[in-house]
């Protein structure tokens, strides 16, 4: 028997804890999608609260207000305005801070005025002895007419109680106090426009005018409605003051705090965190300890993975029948997914630490701190937030730079974030480093590895603040902003709240990844294993011109092996774009792994996978079934040499007879991804989030240009 559903609308300030309510609420229950023509996150949950009924909670975009100043914050009207959406709320539930309350309590207001049944949760309320903080909630309620619950989404209390009133929805009333404001107003204003449309809200009508401009569809009555446009904004003024009034009135009778029991160490930490030597020297610790964790702490578990999937290719290999089936399965997709599954664990623990720094509080210091640099660049602090975004992905911190409302730094914050580098890099130069960096300790406790991983990141940074400051001065858009931002409290990460930020963010990664990679490895795989009608001879024509050489049957197999790949179509397609990159340190293949990733970066390593994978010859002679695997547990056993890292290391380039991998090349490759503008789907986004082509192509040429030069100049004076 179906259950019968409640929809529910989360609402609340950024930093109330909001998403912790949700997480809390929702458990492992939850979906992202996005909002019908929106780029934006949509992220929904079920909540189970009887046998019979379940809760259908859509979290909807952090907001000061319900007047909408970005795209973000629109989509919050848009979601409580549209009653035609299947999501339409039957109860909003508004989250506020207990320390913030005056200020949460204004969207409470207007979110009430839309006559809404609307639950309010106060949530952080184990900080009120701690803040000195008391609450009169039986007074609060009357005077506020609506249920409260009091709630610590951190520590899962107050939740049953909250379960309950969304479960009693039915029986709270609908309230709407506008009229009172509209008539400290002007009276006679909004007599006018209740006139215009006399069975909809007064507070729903004058929400349609004024935000007309953020409207899906535009209410036709308002254009009778005569009025003095430059008004609106007048209007919009002093209804947040008297709102602020009747807020102020209403506290002074339920809410106190007596600082004299305060046990607060907020400030304390602040001056430390945000110190202008001291928050940098920190910042600057604390990224150099989560790139030393990404190789320290993933090297056990991708060892593992990588002897694992030799293992499986090995396995399906000995078992499945000769054929062409068998070859794609062991040759193409096996290797191509193993590239991209074997550095689960370095992304996990990357999105792991940023989760960990966001949920501190300590993200938003970073923020403050930065803002008076980012300023210098044509951005502003609000910026720092897409750019350490872009360290998990640039699509989602492109569709972030949305609560930029300035759009001369939005634009400079786009076009310079995908210069970040985001999860997607992480792969390439994992496997770059591991090759040509030695697994060495300065100082005793810094890996070699990890310091040039960091100074990856932070080169890609300065490309991005260097590249915002030529933008700024570039672009001829005359504008002026303010920076505000608000610093939440110091907490102990959430857990729940952590693993499942990780757990959402590394699956996107994988199977996002995975389908392009799949995809092509199969390309891949076809391309290298066909050719021209003169490929089929290629086996009778090695053998015949190596007969007076003496070779061994390995030899000549491996002979085989190497033309093939070399006359293939994937073959022909890298020698004909060799010249170009041949300065650069590259062969064909390298060549092939460049064109393949501008579908998305870590397929470089797919590629490569595969390219090896069929260019190599088993000459296993007894199987032995996950040989890699016990190799892995035991000491005295050898690594095998088939996994992707071992064949890219055994790699000759024919020309010096030296290793292809050497530290020039590999050191030119890593610049140039460092720079290079590879991934269809940011261009994609960027093209809808301005509108135009123009910005993706620029930055596509641009930083492909500067990715070609820079790798120039690095292999030149390194050879």
């Amino acid at each position: 028997m179906d259950k019968k559903s409640i929809q529910v609308s989360l609402i609340g300030n950024p930093n109330t804890g909001k998403t912790s309510l949700f997480n809390q609420l929702t458990g492992l229950h939850q979906k992202v999608g996005n909002y019908p023509g929106i780029t934006v996150d949509k992220k929904q949950g079920v909540c189970e609260l009887s046998s019979e009924k379940e809760a259908i909670i859509t979290d909807l975009p952090g907001t000061y207000s319900i007047n909408p100043t970005s795209v973000d914050e629109s989509i919050v009207l848009r979601a409580i305005q549209n009653k035609t959406d299947k999501n339409y709320p039957d109860v909003i539930l508004v989250v506020t801070d207990v320390e913030n309350l005056k200020r949460n309590l204004l969207l409470f207001t207007q979110v009430q005025d839309l006559g809404i049944p609307t639950i309010l949760a106060i949530n952080m309320v184990d900080q009120m002895e701690k803040k000195g903080i008391s609450i009169n909630l039986p007074v609060l309620e009357k005077e506020l007419q609506t249920k409260i619950v009091l709630i610590s989404a951190k520590k899962n209390k107050g939740i049953s109680e909250l379960k309950e009133a969304i479960n009693n929805y039915s029986i709270l009333q609908s309230v709407t106090n506008f009229s009172s404001v509209a008539k400290k107003i002007d009276p006679d204003y909004f007599e006018s426009l209740q006139k215009i449309v006399p069975t909809e809200s007064l507070y729903t009508l004058w929400l349609q005018l004024t935000q007309q401009h953020f409207a899906e569809k535009k209410n036709q009555n308002l254009e009778n409605f005569s009025h003095d446009v430059s008004k609106l904004k007048k209007y919009q003024h002093k209804e947040t003051i008297y709102r602020y009034q009747k807020i102020n009135e209403i506290l002074k009778k339920t809410y106190t705090v007596d600082t004299a029991n305060a046990t607060d160490l907020r400030s304390k930490l602040d001056k430390i965190f945000t110190h202008r030597v001291f928050g940098y020297l920190i910042f600057f610790g604390l990224l150099l300890l989560i790139f030393q964790s990404i190789f320290d702490w993933a090297t056990v578990p991708m060892d593992f993975i990588d002897a694992l999937f030799a293992d499986f290719s090995e396995f399906a290999k000995q078992k499945l029948p000769e054929g062409m089936f068998t070859d794609l399965l062991t040759d193409g997709i096996i290797p191509g997914i193993g590239g991209v599954v074997i550095f689960i664990p370095q992304i996990a623990i990357l999105f792991f630490l940023i989760a960990i720094l966001e949920e501190t509080g300590y993200m938003s210091r970073v923020v403050f701190l930065m803002d008076k640099i980012m300023r210098r660049f044509g951005m502003s602090g609000k910026s720092v937030i897409p750019l350490i975004s872009g360290t998990a992905c640039a699509i989602p911190a492109v569709m972030a730079t949305r609560t930029i409302s300035n759009w001369k730094e939005r634009l400079i914050t786009i076009l310079v974030t995908p210069f970040t580098t985001c999860a997607a890099r992480l792969p390439v130069y994992a496997i770059l480093i591991a090759i040509i960096i030695p697994s060495k300790k300065v100082f005793g406790f810094l890996k070699l590895q990890g310091l040039a991983l960091l100074s990856l990141y932070i080169l890609g940074f300065a490309a991005a603040i260097i590249a915002g400051y030529i933008l700024n001065k570039s672009l001829n858009v005359k504008s002026k902003s303010f920076f505000v931002i608000e610093m939440p409290n110091y907490q102990i990460p959430s857990f729940k709240n952590v693993f499942l930020s990780v757990l959402e963010k590394t699956k996107s990664f994988v199977f996002d990844a995975g389908k392009i990679i799949l995809a092509i490895s199969i390309v891949l795989w076809f391309l290298a294993t066909n050719g021209p009608s003169s490929y089929a001879n290629i086996e009778k024509q090695v053998t015949e011109n190596v007969v007076n050489k003496n070779l061994s049957k390995q030899e000549l197999e491996q002979k085989i092996a190497a033309t093939k790949l070399e006359k293939s179509f994937i073959g022909i397609a890298g020698k004909t774009i060799e010249p170009v990159v041949k300065p650069l340190g590259y062969d064909w293949k390298i060549g092939i792994g460049l064109i393949t990733s501008f579908a998305a970066r870590e397929v470089f390593v797919g590629t490569l996978a595969t390219i090896y994978s069929i260019q190599e010859v088993d000459n296993t002679t007894i199987f032995v079934p996950f040989k890699n695997v016990k190799a892995f547990f035991s000491e005295k056993e050898e690594e095998d040499n088939s996994t992707i890292r071992k064949r890219m290391q055994a790699e000759i380039n024919p020309v010096t007879g030296k290793k292809r991998f050497n530290f020039a090349t590999g050191m030119s490759l890593l610049v140039f991804y460092a720079f290079a503008m590879q991934c269809m789907a940011t261009l994609a986004i960027v093209k809808r989030e301005t509108q135009s082509w123009k910005w993706p192509l620029i930055q596509l040429f641009g930083m492909g240009a500067l990715a070609y030069i820079s790798a120039l100049i690095v292999y030149q004076f390194l050879k």
